[in-house]
């Protein structure tokens, strides 16, 4: 039985693997900061020969190329993918052979036209798993509304299908190894669990479970909700053979700097505790908290290409920040300031506001020039929402802050994440905000009035 290896991204929600026979390995859909499965392959006494993308990612910029290069392993890509680079074209059918490994290849359509997944099996022996990338996912499928809007129910009956080849042609034990689906926006619908068989998938997964093809592609694309917008960046990225990433300290910024960059309307982005944010910041700064989401939520908002300078308490954050923007193509840094706010700030220069929950927001609602204003998802508004509240997403707030009518802006997502995102972007437009920093599940509790649209289900 070969032995496989798990590489988490937790920010992005996907999973990379690592699979060998105690000699060498084949390596599935790296992230880009390939010095992780190098370490995995160190670890484990073993050679990697072959690195496979299952699909031309769009939620990160891979490493395989990377990694290939690195190791001058073989690197697998679909045969109908355009890439600007030497590859082995993978066909549906072929075998890859490596040490005592084989490896099918199996054209999956649906999360995109050409996704590829990897049936692995010892030589002469029946298949022990499969790489299913964004096709079979746990309790799920891969979204397939990334390509264009106009391929999406092509691709959606595409992905119905490809999950019911696999089920057909794998035996229940075969162990399923998804890239996607651990919170990961490719994910069509959510997901459970941390590990599956094909077997389990049969009596769990929405596509196996569906009454027909039909069913499933009603119930999918209903359920089809907002993704992020640098997603747009990254297959072109993916294309071009990305390189590893350059993680050098980007250049230190003073206040004189930061001033400078913002009034030219550059971004200088606070990536501290949202909560210190809120307390203390430099005035014209965006609030976003570094955690698992953080490359995710600002790749959504920023617009891109635009020039990005990261404060931060210490050089160690502003490098995990680095490390985290490399994965979805925020290659390098303006600059970045660390130290004391006020220093970083200059005369005059820092901001504050205020943080409150949602028993705060229900004793203040109805007062004069109070306005509650909801930047979560469409899909999550549209499911539950304070009666009255004004609604725009925060990745479009920048554009849209006018749209806010005039008074004390009382600004809420769904855990406060987002919410710190929008109320330091509706203040560095002049507005004055309260921060709700609570979780959403509390506000109808708290005597807040919460309904829904007519269309959506009690």
């Amino acid at each position: 039985m070969p032995e496989i290896i798990t590489i988490e991204t937790t920010g992005l929600g996907d999973r990379s693997y690592l699979a060998h026979d105690g000699e060498v390995g084949v390596v599935i859909d790296p992230q880009r900061d390939i010095d992780r499965m190098l370490s995995a392959a160190d670890g484990a006494g073993v050679r990697i020969t072959h690195v496979l993308e299952t699909h031309i990612h769009n939620d990160y910029v891979t490493g395989g190329y990377a990694l290939a290069q690195a190791v001058g392993a073989a690197y697998g890509i679909a045969a109908q993918d355009d890439v600007s680079f030497a590859r082995i074209p993978v066909a549906d059918g072929c075998t890859l052979s490596t040490g005592g490994l084989t490896v099918t290849p199996v054209h999956t359509p649906g999360h995109t036209p050409s996704h590829m997944s990897y049936v692995l099996a010892d030589k002469g022996a029946l298949p022990a798993a499969v790489f299913t990338g964004g096709s079979l996912l746990y309790g799920a499928v891969g979204r397939t509304d990334l390509i264009s809007p106009a391929q999406t129910e092509q691709l959606t009956r595409a992905q119905y299908r490809s999950a019911r080849r696999l089920a057909s042609e794998l035996a229940d034990e075969v162990a399923v190894y998804p890239t996607h689906g651990f919170g990961s926006f490719c994910s069509a619908t959510p997901t459970s669990g941390n590990a599956s068989t094909i077997g389990q998938q049969r009596v769990a997964n929405i596509a196996l479970t569906a009454g027909d093809e039909e069913s499933f592609v009603s119930q999918l694309i209903a359920g089809l909700g907002a993704y992020p917008r640098y997603y747009a960046h990254m297959a072109p990225a993916n294309r071009s053979g990305p390189a590893a990433p350059d993680l050098a300290p980007p250049a230190r910024a003073d206040a004189r700097d930061i001033r400078r960059r913002i009034d030219a309307g550059e971004w200088v982005v606070d990536i501290r505790r949202r909560r210190a944010f809120a307390l203390l910041h430099v005035a014209g700064t965006i609030s976003v908290e570094l955690g698992d989401r953080f490359c995710t939520y600002l790749g959504w908002v920023i617009p891109w290409d635009t020039p990005l300078t990261i404060i931060g308490d210490t050089q160690e954050q502003v490098a995990e920040a680095q490390l985290q923007l490399s994965r979805i193509g925020i290659d390098r840094l303006a600059a970045a300031g660390v130290g004391e706010i006020a220093e970083l700030a200059g005369p005059g220069r820092t901001a504050s506001y205020v943080v409150a929950d949602f028993t705060a927001l229900a004793a203040e609602r109805g007062g004069d020039g109070t306005v509650v204003l909801d930047v979560r998802a469409p899909e999550e508004s549209r499911d539950g929402h304070i009666a009255k509240a004004v609604h725009i997403p925060f990745w479009e707030l920048e554009k849209r802050a006018s749209e806010v009518p005039a008074g004390l802006v009382w600004v809420h997502c769904g855990s406060g994440f987002r919410a710190s995102i929008a109320a330091s972007i509706l203040q560095r437009a002049g507005r004055r905000v309260v921060h709700v920093d609570d979780d959403w599940s509390r506000a109808a509790a708290a005597g807040l009035p919460v309904t829904r649209d007519a269309a959506q289900p009690p």
